[in-house]
């Protein structure tokens, strides 16, 4: 149940999605809290949505040729089951606690039997197959760790209500079974017995409470969070690769796609390049043509074959817009609606040449960055397309040092053909990267996980992270001081004027003192009010006992006591004999 709540919503923008399963209690508080809903409001609500959207999408849409957001009705309707499957546990173990008889209906036992193997099944993919992916969470943690840290201690003022309502009912409790012992010494045994069960639960309740506020109080002397820090010591602002273009403005990899994310502000363009079978580059992502082309409408006999086994002459003539102006699905799942000039535009689109792209890149000094896929064992071009691609940006007379070379294969080619290139290296060693003369790397987000690539800024290294599209991981990495990042989301990213949870370090200090103090205040000030009602509750018990015993000493013909009255007191006091 655990795993399929956490997965229900997901981190915020576009078809890039990634699970945080340990912040969802956290976030839930926070969208209800009046304090931090405005603070974490927008990224907190999507936190959910990364590469898991990605994935499985792709893998339906392999089979059925259907793009849609497969993932989001999946994981609802398991989030459904879980939390009734929850709640029928959480009601068994508590009527199993007061020794009750369960009354489960034989659907809600195998609806439980099939559940709890799901999830731990569950459970186990995800620990076994996306061991990587987990380190989102560390991310997350690394900048909302002061906003965890304060708004636990709010959660503890919170809870210290019931906490203390418990431990001082099972005092006044344990004081009456107390005085049950001194008057009624034939019962001493059970009363003991259970006077060491109330003191033990006390113990089961209080103490984890009390350790955890107290690690709380102190955890920020182990807290770590790179937006912790003053204000001159902030980094600039990162630059941008705009991730095929502005895929949210426009046809990934289509002309207007580049030129959009030119026009918000791109430092370099990113894309992926693919060898028709006359040897024609041109820029495409997929390993066939359904999703970004009307192939399926055009030659459906042949939406599976490979992008590159087609001739240029063919590629040309196929429309690359219409799926992203006239889908009733977005591509993205936050992407703003197009306005109607965009949507015009964009039917309009066709497959793009590598030429178009370095046309775009030389008129606008703009970096250009791509993925060389190799193209199929029977193409022509299969042992030279590295050539090819060389040969064709020489051609187009584009300034070399605005290429930045990603393939790892034929480095030293490309440095005596091109000896401009900036040659870009993946998550080389030190020494590596120094072997080949590499001066910049292309790594997963994911990387900053460890230690937050430090060797690498120490020596250096120009660092660009892909693919970060949140606001959230953009403000981490830029807190992190790295130089780049590769992202779809360039028209929201590109409004960011300072990373967001950005914190002065006293500033911080003063609200983890405050927030200590204000806290202990409310925790003490609601055990006392507890205290002060269970005192004034034993107080009036105590005169009712001694009402009674008045009342015993009196003849039944002097006073006259309403038998409703006195088996009241009775069943207050335990009394079983009323004469």
């Amino acid at each position: 149940s655990f795993i399929s709540l956490k997965i229900l919503n997901i981190f915020f923008i576009g078809n890039y999605s990634q699970i945080a399963p340990l912040l969802i209690p956290l976030f839930s508080y926070a969208s209800s809290s009046p304090v931090l809903s405005p603070i974490l409001g927008r990224d907190t609500t999507n936190f959910f949505i990364l590469e898991i959207e990605t994935h499985f999408c792709r893998v339906v849409f392999l089979g059925t040729g259907v793009w849609f957001f497969w993932s989001i009705v999946l994981l609802s309707f398991l989030g459904i089951l879980a939390a009734y499957t929850t709640l029928l546990l959480v009601l068994g173990f508590l009527l199993c606690w007061e020794k009750q008889r369960l009354y489960l209906h034989w659907y809600h036992k195998i609806l439980v039997l099939i559940m709890i193997p799901f999830f731990s099944l569950l459970l186990w993919i995800l620990l076994t197959y996306w061991k990587d992916r987990w380190l989102t969470i560390g991310l997350s943690l690394q900048i909302l760790a002061p906003y965890v840290h304060l708004s636990s201690i709010s959660v503890m003022v919170l809870l210290s209500w019931p906490v203390a309502f418990y431990l001082i009912h099972l005092e006044g409790e344990a004081r009456m079974r107390r005085y049950q012992i001194t008057s009624n010494e034939r019962r001493r045994n059970t009363c003991c017995s259970m006077l060491t069960k109330l003191r033990a639960l006390q113990v089961a309740v209080g103490v984890p409470f009390f350790f955890i506020l107290l690690c709380l109080y102190v955890v920020p002397f182990g807290t770590y969070s790179p937006c912790l820090q003053e204000k001159e010591k902030l980094a600039p602002k990162p630059n941008f690769f705009g991730h095929r273009g502005a895929p949210m403005l426009g046809p990934e990899n289509t002309i207007m796609s580049f030129e959009k994310a030119v026009e918000y502000g791109a430092h370099g363009l990113e894309s992926d390049v693919q060898i028709s079978f006359d040897g024609v580059p041109f820029l495409m992502h997929d390993y066939d043509l359904r999703r970004t082309t009307n192939i399926k409408e055009v030659l459906p006999d042949a939406a599976r074959r490979h992008p590159s086994l087609f001739r240029w002459s063919f590629l040309t003539t196929l429309n690359a817009g219409k799926w992203f102006s006239d889908a009733w699905v977005k591509p993205f799942f936050r992407m703003k609606p197009l306005s109607e000039d965009d949507k015009e535009r964009a039917r309009n689109q066709r497959i793009a040449k590598l030429t178009d792209l370095l046309a775009i890149a030389q008129k606008e000094k703009k970096l250009v960055i791509f993925d060389l896929n190799a193209p199929p064992s029977r193409h022509p071009s299969r042992l030279s397309y590295i050539h090819l691609v060389v040969r064709v940006i020489l051609d187009s007379k584009i300034e070399q040092h605005l290429i930045a070379w990603l393939p790892g294969s034929e480095r030293r080619y490309i440095k005596s053909k091109a000896p401009g290139f900036q040659h870009v290296g993946t998550f080389y060693t030190l020494q590596e990267l120094a072997d080949e003369n590499i001066t910049r790397i292309n790594v997963d987000y994911k990387r900053l996980y460890y230690n937050g690539l430090r060797e690498y800024k120490a020596a250096n290294i120009s660092i660009n992270l892909y693919i970060v599209n949140e606001p959230w991981l953009f403000s981490l990495v830029w807190c992190h001081s790295i130089h780049s990042v590769t992202t779809d989301n360039i028209e929201v990213l590109n409004e960011m004027n300072h990373p967001y949870y950005f914190m002065t370090p006293n500033f911080y200090l003063f609200l983890w003192i405050f927030m200590d103090i204000l806290s202990a205040v409310f925790i003490v000030s609601i055990f006392r009010f507890h205290w002060w009602r269970e005192s004034q509750s034993e107080k009036i018990r105590q005169g009712i006992t001694s009402y009674t015993g008045k009342v015993r000493g009196l003849a039944p013909s002097n006073l006259f006591i309403p038998p409703h009255c006195l088996h009241e007191a009775g069943l207050a006091l335990n009394i079983s004999d009323k004469n």
